[in-house]
């Protein structure tokens, strides 16, 4: 059981805190407390990304986005009554309170054990990640070791804890290695094929390997991505949206480090120093309908950018899907650092 404390977030937080703290408790909710810890709101990593989506800043206060009248339950309730109405009303989260004083928290996955999905989950490791050299001279990129396992592990075992159990990996680069730790995926109690790579296939070519057409929308991600992203609402929202795609993306901020001029002509309009810009970028993580498999050309060089560009380009549908969980994709050796420093405590 998760301690439901560490998702406490006093009212005075940023959007920022709010964020890590969501990360810390991995429950995917901040519980929004007064000085007397009476509960005063919630904020989910959906209310999260959605305030993101509308322009909100990481410095925002909390009560930009936060929930002021959340569904709670009374110490003492009925634990099917709590079921029942989370059923009901489609929560995953409901807190418990004691005369307004936040008490406890009841969540659906420890209500319920988590069903098993049929999604198919397509792992592509087969690059060289050169990158990380004289690392990957002598194993994969997503074979390093982080917190005492590969980094690909760490994306299976998140995601057989999701209820994921199909499993097809990308092998190119060394790939025996893959196999040989991975096997069968009995192991963690998961079905795994190999879609072997003769030649460099890019982050969607490996798609064309699948032995078998699809039936239901496949999960697609790179394989050097350390993340505690939920993607059971990843799924989740993909199936509501009825788009051909989805694609999961990150907020990146980029700080210029000069004074920035609006010119026009010769005169100088405003000055505005060391803005920092900010941009959604893509994530290494998508949802595909089964049809899309169909546009991957087999044999040759083909990156998911060439796949969701031609299906917009066809007039159909691509979502978005903001991470604000823990995400690194390991691509430099700053990267490899940070996530030797940080990624073993939010694994725990």
């Amino acid at each position: 059981m998760k301690d439901w404390r560490k998702a406490e977030v006093s009212i005075d937080a940023t959007l920022r805190g709010v964020m890590r703290q969501i990360d810390a408790a991995s429950l995917q909710i901040a519980l929004v407390v007064d000085a007397d810890e009476h509960l005063v709101g919630t904020v989910t990593d959906g209310d999260l990304r959605r305030g993101i989506l509308r322009g909100a800043s990481l410095d925002d206060p909390v009560t930009k986005v936060m929930n002021r009248e959340p569904t709670t339950v009374v110490l003492g309730e009925d634990p099917a009554a709590i079921l029942g109405l989370m059923r009901t009303a489609k929560l995953r989260h409901v807190p418990v309170t004691d005369h307004g004083r936040l008490v406890g928290l009841e969540t659906l996955e420890e209500l319920i054990s988590a069903p098993e999905r049929n999604n198919p989950v397509v792992i592509m490791a087969g690059g060289r990640g050169t990158r990380l050299l004289p690392l990957t001279a002598d194993r994969p990129k997503p074979m390093l070791p982080v917190a005492g396992r590969p980094i690909l592990e760490h994306a299976l075992v998140g995601l057989a804890e999701q209820g994921f159990r199909d499993f097809h990996i990308a092998v190119n680069y060394l790939g025996d290695m893959v196999e040989e730790h991975f096997g069968d995926g009995s192991r963690w109690n998961v079905s795994i094929s190999y879609l072997r790579e003769t030649q460099p296939l890019g982050t969607a070519g490996a798609l064309s390997l699948l032995s078998a057409e699809p039936t239901e929308p496949l999960l697609v991600m790179n394989g050097d991505i350390l993340t505690k992203l939920n993607f059971v609402q990843l799924m989740e929202a993909h199936e509501q949206g009825r788009d051909a795609a989805t694609m999961c993306v990150r907020q990146y901020d980029h700080q210029i480090p000069f004074g920035v001029t609006l010119i026009e002509e010769d005169r100088l309009v405003a000055l505005e120093e060391k803005p920092t810009i900010r941009n959604f970028v893509s994530a290494g993580i998508y949802v595909v309908q089964p049809d899309v498999v169909h546009r991957v050309p087999a044999g040759r060089f083909f990156d998911m950018p060439q796949l969701l560009n031609g299906l917009i380009a066809d007039g159909r549908r691509v979502q978005v899907f903001p991470i604000t969980e823990y995400w690194l994709d390991v691509g430099r050796h700053d990267d490899m650092h940070r996530a030797l420093g940080d990624f073993e405590e939010l694994a725990e």
